[in-house]
C-alpha cells in the first residue's frame, strides 16, 4: 500500500514538474517573441542604430527593420506600393513628402500620447492628426574656405550671389527628385522670388551648376573634402562635417532659407498597429526630442531645443514662412519641370 500511494505521489510531482515547465517554455517563447516593424526613413543613415538603440532602451519586444534612402526615393517607393504597401511606419520622411501621401489615402490618422506638446507647425492640424512633426532641417551653404581661396572665389552671402559668374561650375546641390533638401530649397525659392523669377533664377544658376547630387547630405560632404569649393545642403550635415576639421564656412544666406521637417505616420493596413502606436507615441515624447536635439537646432517641442555647435541660436530667423500645404499639391509639377530643364547635370543613378 505504502508502495502505491508512493507512487502516486511520484507521478503527481511528475505531472507538477511538466505542467512548471511547460508554463516556463510558453512564457519564455512570449518573451523571446518580438514584433518586427519595417519602418521607412530618410534619416540620416549614420544615426539609424542611435535611433533604434534609443528606442528599444524602453521597448526591447519591437525590433525595427530600416528601409533607409533619400527623400525622394523612399517617397516614389511609398507610392509605388499604394495598392500593396510594405511598410508599417514612417519615421524620420519630410512632411511635404507625407503630405502627398495624405492626400493618396495611404495614411492612418491617430494622435500619440503627448502630440498636445508639439508646436502647432509640427503636427497635422486635422483631428486626428495623419502626421507629427520630430524636427526641422534647414538649407545652408558650405563653402571651403580654402579651395576658394585658391579659385580666388568671394564668399557669397546671399543665394542670389551665387547665380554671379565668378562661381562657374564650383557649386553642386541636391536634385530635388531624389532629396528634400534639394526640394524644399527650389520650393523656397518659388515661394520667396514668386513662380517667374524663380525658375528664371534657377535658370542662371544652373549655368554655375557642376553636379545635381541624388542626396542632401552630399554636397557638403563633397564640399568639405575638396571637391567643390560651394555645396547647398543642410544645416545638420554642415555642423558634422565642420566639426570633423573640414575647412567649411556655414552661410546662412540673406533671403533666408528653405526648410522641411522630418515626420512621422502609420502606413494604412499595417497588420501591426499596436506595436506602430508604440513607436509613434515615443517619436514625439521628450525622450525623442532630446535625441533629435543632438543633431538638429529646432526639435518639434521648439522649447526643448538645444544650441548646436557651429549653428546660430537664432535658427528660427533663418528659415521661411514655408507654405507646407503648396509645395506638397504642386510638388509633382514643379518637379517635373525641374527635371526637364536641369536634370542633365544630375549624377548618374546607382
Amino acid at each position: 500500500m505504502a508502495h502505491r500511494t508512493l507512487d502516486r505521489l511520484g507521478s503527481v510531482l511528475l505531472c507538477v514538474v511538466s505542467v512548471a515547465a511547460a508554463i516556463g517554455f510558453a512564457a519564455t517563447t512570449v518573451r523571446a517573441a518580438k514584433a518586427t516593424l519595417t519602418v521607412y526613413t530618410a534619416v540620416e543613415a549614420d544615426d539609424l542604430k542611435k535611433y533604434a538603440a534609443r528606442f528599444n532602451e524602453d521597448h526591447p519586444d519591437i525590433e525595427i527593420k530600416w528601409v533607409r534612402d533619400s527623400t525622394g526615393v523612399v517617397t516614389a517607393k511609398l507610392l509605388a506600393e499604394k495598392a500593396n504597401p510594405q511598410a508599417d511606419v514612417i519615421w524620420g520622411l519630410s512632411a511635404t513628402s507625407l503630405m502627398v501621401l495624405k492626400l493618396e489615402g495611404m495614411l492612418m490618422p491617430y494622435a500619440p500620447k503627448g502630440v498636445e506638446k508639439l508646436d502647432a507647425v509640427f503636427r497635422d492640424q486635422e483631428s486626428p492628426p495623419t502626421w507629427v512633426g520630430m524636427d526641422a532641417y534647414v538649407a545652408v551653404i558650405c563653402f571651403n574656405t580654402v579651395e576658394a581661396q585658391k579659385k580666388t572665389l568671394p564668399k557669397p552671402t546671399s543665394w542670389k550671389d551665387l547665380t554671379k559668374p565668378v562661381y562657374k561650375g564650383t557649386i553642386v546641390m541636391p536634385n530635388p527628385a531624389s532629396s528634400g533638401t534639394g526640394f524644399l530649397q527650389v520650393s523656397a525659392w518659388l515661394q520667396g522670388f514668386g513662380e517667374a523669377e524663380g525658375w528664371k533664377y534657377m535658370d542662371a544658376l544652373h549655368q554655375n551648376m557642376g553636379v545635381y547630387t541624388h542626396s542632401g547630405s552630399k554636397p557638403c560632404t563633397m564640399a568639405g573634402a575638396g571637391e567643390y569649393p560651394i555645396g547647398i545642403s543642410f544645416e545638420f550635415r554642415s555642423a558634422r562635417v565642420k566639426k570633423q576639421g573640414a575647412p567649411i564656412d556655414i552661410i546662412f544666406p540673406s533671403e533666408k532659407s528653405g526648410w522641411d521637417m522630418e515626420t512621422t505616420a502609420i502606413v494604412k493596413g499595417t497588420k501591426n498597429l499596436d506595436a506602430v502606436k508604440t513607436l509613434v507615441d515615443w517619436s514625439v515624447s521628450e525622450k525623442a526630442m532630446k535625441l533629435y536635439s543632438e543633431g538638429y537646432a529646432v526639435v518639434a517641442i521648439t522649447k526643448m531645443s538645444q544650441p548646436i555647435e557651429h549653428l546660430p541660436a537664432n535658427m528660427l530667423n533663418h528659415m521661411i514662412k514655408n507654405d507646407f500645404e503648396w509645395a506638397a499639391k504642386n510638388r509633382k509639377a514643379i518637379l517635373d519641370k525641374w527635371q526637364e530643364r536641369y536634370n542633365a547635370k544630375s549624377e548618374p543613378k546607382k
